[in-house]
């Protein structure tokens, strides 16, 4: 089995951030990507990306058999955001294992939410998504979108076993198009794929990131 490189993990960290001043977008322009409104925020930060992840997003999009599209569910996320996702579900994981110290809870926290200081989301480089058919609906993909590791039962990682061979296939084809495309996957995530941030860089042995935290501004 590959080694799976958590969010948490050292090496993430370390690597630079050359930050390009590339602008976030607003994805819904256009319409070419279909947007879901479950994440929706009053700002509408949530539908934002960097232009080059956008870019990639369509590039992945056009080859895709036909009928079958992206289904945009979350990009930008403030990093005030993340770091609330990120302590709620410690807090979750502290109720349930108290005896665990702080370094575990953050390691196993950073399976579903990545640490705020280097979360992908909030550098506009990461984006949660899935597959919809020629009627709109969701194919079947294993599990829920943003099912956590203890409910769906270690189905949510991207190479989980114990997913049903249909489910497989269109996990294969989302990661075909989008590896294609030159984004990487966050392993414990089927659903989340991310390009220019730090996680990428090390995935990829770029030498530095080309996106960091970013706030999002009325201009964008």
């Amino acid at each position: 089995m590959t080694e799976i490189i958590l969010m948490s993990d050292p090496r993430v960290a370390a690597i630079p951030v050359a930050e390009c001043g590339e602008a976030l977008v607003d994805v819904r322009q256009g319409g070419a990507l279909p947007v879901d409104t479950r994440k929706q925020d009053a700002e509408g930060a949530f539908a934002h990306l960097r232009e080059g992840v956008v870019e990639r997003l369509l590039k992945a999009q056009s080859m895709l058999p036909d009928g079958l599209r992206l289904l945009f569910v979350e990009g930008y996320r403030p990093p005030s955001l993340q770091r609330e996702y990120f302590e709620e579900y410690a807090d979750e994981l502290r109720a349930l294992h108290p005896e665990w110290e702080a370094d575990r809870i953050r390691t196993a926290a950073s399976r579903y939410v990545s640490p705020p200081e280097i979360a992908p989301h909030s550098a506009g480089a990461a984006v949660d998504l899935t597959l919809v058919g020629p009627d709109g609906r969701e194919l079947d993909l294993g599990t829920r979108m943003n099912a956590g590791p203890e409910e769906s039962a270690g189905a949510c990682y991207t190479d989980a076993d114990t997913i049903s061979a249909e489910a497989r296939a269109h996990r294969d084809l989302l990661g075909s198009v989008l590896s294609a495309a030159g984004l990487v996957n966050y392993p414990t995530e089927w659903w989340h794929w991310s390009f220019g941030d730090r996680y990428w860089a090390l995935m990829t042995g770029r030498a530095a990131a080309l996106y960091g935290p970013k706030e999002l501004t009325p201009g964008d």
